[in-house]
């Protein structure tokens, strides 16, 4: 690895691909699936806005899912294709905070929204005559403003403390934006109390509610179970486990890589699981929930 010593302030980002013909696949592949990503989040938040027919709480949550995926991927791949044109690796002090500020925020908002989402479809299975109370207008606004707040205060705590730490050594991070754990492993001082508040919000934002949208959808395939008709136990069964499969391919490589501790990380590992729940999930979000979605294929037609 070359030495990025240096004395400016500036950080090093060593990115995600190799300096080869595999590296430059790799480059148009994950420049794809972001183009993917942009016209995929932008048409669920255009047809949701301009259909009155999907002016209901679920897609009101489904569109701003598509708003966070829309910023997220936006936080991240343009900077990275902009390093890897350019051959120059560098991001400012204050554009590596920024850059953290807004994935944390979105990371932690997106976990959340997606719990709230669960909860809604968890309502509409096993209590539909009271979805109109329990998911009216007033709770759908709270839910999503809750997503927001909560991820934005989460973000300014760790974005505050990595931003003041001492970083007397390399200034290269190891990864293809400023994570958290990856900036932590170049500061020259004991950070074992902040590791144990990174396991803490870790377990807050993506360890529980993860577990309620597993326990919600336990429920759910519960009450389809005692469904009637056989066709539609069989709908709902494949549509439940599509949802929950997606979910888990985006909280379950967080979880991994933020619950470890910096003694057993590998950056490649880090690199690799990182782009599940950077690049891919904001990728299949609106393919998976719009598919096999009757009222948003109509709405298309």
């Amino acid at each position: 690895m070359e030495n990025y010593n240096q004395t400016s302030t500036d950080f090093i980002l060593l990115g995600l691909f190799p300096p080869s013909r595999i590296g430059l696949l790799f480059f148009i592949l994950i420049v794809l699936i972001f183009l993917m990503a942009l016209f995929g989040n932008l048409s669920m938040i255009l047809l949701i806005l301009l259909d009155t027919h999907l002016h209901t709480p679920m897609y009101f949550l489904l569109s701003q899912l598509s708003l966070m995926d829309l910023n997220y991927i936006s936080t991240i791949v343009p900077k990275m294709a902009s390093n890897y044109l350019s051959g120059n690796k560098s991001i400012s002090f204050i554009g590596c905070g920024v850059q953290s500020f807004f994935f944390l925020t979105l990371a932690g908002g997106e976990s959340l929204l997606l719990a709230s989402m669960a909860y809604d479809h968890y309502v509409a299975i096993c209590f539909p005559l009271h979805y109109a109370i329990r998911m009216s207008k007033r709770v759908c606004v709270l839910m999503i403003m809750g997503s927001w707040i909560m991820g934005s205060i989460n973000s300014c705590a760790h974005t505050a403390y990595i931003l003041h730490l001492p970083y007397c050594q390399s200034r290269a991070i190891n990864h293809f934006f400023c994570d958290v754990p990856a900036m932590v492993n170049l500061a020259c001082m004991d950070t074992w109390v902040y590791e144990y508040t990174v396991f803490v919000s870790t377990t807050l934002f993506l360890v529980f509610p993860f577990i309620g949208i597993a326990c919600s959808y336990g429920w759910v395939l519960h009450a389809i179970c005692r469904m009637q008709s056989t066709e539609g136990r069989k709908k709902a069964y494949s549509t439940c486990s599509t949802h929950l499969t997606v979910v888990t391919f985006y909280y379950a490589p967080f979880v991994y890589t933020y619950l470890r501790p910096g003694s057993l990380r590998s950056p490649t590992e880090d690199k690799i699981l990182a782009v599940f729940y950077t690049i891919l999930t904001p990728m299949l979000n609106p393919i998976i929930y719009s598919l096999r979605n009757k009222e948003v294929n109509r709405a298309l037609r």
